[in-house]
């Protein structure tokens, strides 16, 4: 294995950006929950939207991280760095051999920050938010996963960094196999979970999808919807976003704070709203470019984790199409947020799984 690179230079011209991170409290679910309802009264019977609701809908600041892990601003800082003609905000922190974390729908770098302190003592742990979401910017073009994995590499490479390990999660799962084909000389190991890659993925017709799934999977259409979905969700985030995340959850909750730290970045702002859907609306490129890369099986070793009680052994049997060495995990009792339900499992594979590359071995 080529040795892991050196810490990144400081003439990235990167700026802080230390207002990210708060220790402001959250609200309770009752709280959250009246806010959806006020909301949704603030739309009127005939679905129209009066001037109060109109004036929720503009730009406002981004919401600040809250409920960070003890000593987490000590270890991590809150970055911006312009790679791939992007400006990518990226939170960065640790010692060790440098390890990619690729977020998923809807979440940001945020959905790691349970595991982030312990990886940290190990590596130097690299979160950044993906094109479109969090506080990247949010241009019209480039959802495909060639130019997500190409601003990864981008990044990596203003940071110093030569060669690294990745995991991504939901949509993570697509982007980081993109980067691991696309560019094999860079990614030692990849951990991916709780996804299927368009174009490569066994999957039901659509009418064929059991009643329990549909919750579950009707997003993967709806959110490639040109304009309408925005329409729809506009003024409406907390019901929206509130839904898929108590869906695809298993019986330990994403807490209120972190819906609503989600959900307010959502809807911060037009440009915000839009561009998470962005991924999606670019299924029709992704599934072509997925096809052409599992011609050839990637070649480094993959670990496939799934949740019990959402994809299961889904994710293993989709990376045994597109690579030829790949662990199988499943993690009981657990739903589709594998990084915020069951931290302490996932850290543990984690720490097993990436132990020969921290090791250079």
């Amino acid at each position: 294995m080529k040795s892991p690179s050196t810490r990144p230079p400081t003439h990235d011209g990167s700026a802080s950006a230390s207002g990210e991170f708060t220790d402001s409290p959250g609200v309770t679910r009752t709280q959250f929950v009246r806010r959806g309802l006020a909301a949704s009264l603030a739309l009127g019977a005939a679905g129209t939207f009066p001037t109060e609701a109109l004036a929720a809908t503009k730009s406002r600041k981004p919401p600040k991280a809250p409920h960070l892990p003890a000593g987490f601003t000590g270890t991590f800082k809150s970055r911006y760095i312009t790679a791939n003609g992007l400006r990518q905000h990226v939170v960065i922190g640790g010692d060790g051999p440098p390890l990619l974390l690729v977020h998923g729908w809807p979440q940001n770098w945020y959905q790691y920050r349970h595991l982030m302190p312990a990886l940290a003592r190990q590596f130097q742990v690299i979160a950044p938010d993906q094109r479109g979401m969090g506080l990247t910017d949010k241009p019209r073009g480039g959802y495909d996963p060639a130019t997500l994995a190409n601003d990864l590499i981008e990044l990596m490479d203003a940071l110093g960094q030569q060669r690294f390990a990745a995991v991504g999660f939901d949509t993570g799962m697509e982007i980081g196999y993109a980067l691991a084909a696309d560019h094999p000389d860079r990614v030692d190991r990849l951990v991916v979970g709780e996804a299927v890659i368009p174009g490569v993925s066994p999957t039901p017709p659509i009418l064929a999808v059991p009643d329990p799934l549909v919750g579950k999977v009707f997003h993967l259409l709806f959110n490639r919807l040109g304009g309408l979905n925005e329409e729809l969700v506009r003024g409406r985030e907390d019901k929206f976003f509130g839904f898929i995340y108590e869906a695809e959850g298993g019986p330990k909750k994403l807490p209120d704070y972190a819906i609503r730290y989600y959900v307010d970045g959502f809807a911060s702002s037009r440009d915000a709203l839009r561009g998470q859907f962005e991924l999606y609306r670019a299924s029709g490129i992704s599934a072509p470019q997925n096809q052409e890369r599992a011609k050839q099986k990637v070649t480094l070793p993959v670990l496939a984790i799934g949740g019990e009680l959402s994809l299961g052994e889904l994710p293993a049997v989709t990376m045994n199409i597109v690579a030829h060495d790949v662990q199988p995990l499943v993690i009981p009792n657990t739903g589709h947020w594998l990084a915020e339900e069951a931290p302490e499992e996932i850290l543990a594979a984690l720490t097993a799984f990436l132990t020969p590359y921290r090791q250079g071995t």
